[in-house]
């Protein structure tokens, strides 16, 4: 990720990212195709391109189609719905850090699988562990999740399931190292910062806005702002700035009601 929170372009949006973000939203349970139509041309998605999309959705069984042209989440979206609202609840995973550490080793796994080892990292990185040294990941231990769980969510998501995953309470390090150095905090909280400004700015100028315009920046700077908040590492505010964390998450629950507003208004 950059140093500084990007709003994701336009032609980066695709049809299946659309119609999951916008039968992802809370309140309505069902989309209608012409609906789905018109904001797929908002960012330059051909309708067939939205059709297609929704298809391929029923025949995963992502959606179900409740009427003619009509959708709602099928039977395996509460799943993914869950997890694409989860950024809500992100402040509420950690607890207070007692200074100790969950090291995951991985050195017995091998890395000429390119396919397991982009996976392993992936699953790693997401989950807020930093590479201390080749072989080793650690990151705080001030999640909420039990050792036995935060290993079923790792290998949920790509880490091989022989890796040894341990707790750490104390550490006597060589002089000079420090894993709390590992996370650049001072990106961190310029992204945080800098997603924050960028909601004030799109509530401030939407007045101006057509309402589709408005639609569309909202998603645009949403999705962005909830996918910085997904990839957080959650650091404690020993280590990062937790508090500025929390007030972007609240920005963005406001802002999530207000984006909305703007599309109810082109609904």
């Amino acid at each position: 990720m950059s140093l500084r929170f990007e709003p994701i372009a336009a032609e980066d949006v695709s049809a299946r990212t659309l119609v999951l973000s916008l039968m992802s939203v809370r309140g309505r349970r069902t989309q209608a195709l012409t609906y789905l139509t018109r904001a797929g041309a908002l960012f330059g998605i051909e309708p067939t391109a939205i059709r297609m999309a929704v298809t391929r959705l029923v025949k995963d069984g992502l959606l179900q189609s409740v009427d003619r042209g009509t959708y709602a989440t099928g039977e395996k979206a509460a799943a993914l719905t869950a997890e694409i609202s989860d950024w809500r609840t992100a402040p509420d995973r950690t607890r207070p850090w007692k200074g100790g550490w969950i090291a995951v080793m991985t050195n017995h796994l091998g890395r000429t699988d390119r396919k397991d080892l982009r996976a392993r990292m992936r699953a790693l990185r997401l989950y807020g562990f930093a590479q201390a040294e080749a072989g080793l990941w650690v990151r705080p231990d001030n999640l909420r999740l039990s050792l036995a769980d935060l290993r079923a969510a790792l290998v949920r998501i790509g880490l091989q399931a022989d890796a040894l995953l341990v707790t750490i309470a104390e550490t006597a390090l060589p002089a000079g190292m420090d894993w709390r150095d590992l996370w650049s905090t001072d990106a961190l909280k310029a992204r945080y910062e800098s997603a924050i400004a960028a909601m004030r700015a799109s509530r401030k100028s939407a007045a101006g806005l057509a309402p589709d315009a408005a639609a569309k920046e909202t998603l645009l700077i949403g999705q962005s702002v909830i996918r910085t908040i997904n990839l957080d590492p959650l650091l404690p505010e020993e280590i990062g700035d937790a508090i500025l964390f929390r007030q972007m998450v609240a920005e963005m629950e406001d802002y999530d009601r207000f984006g909305r507003t703007c599309w109810d208004r082109i609904g």
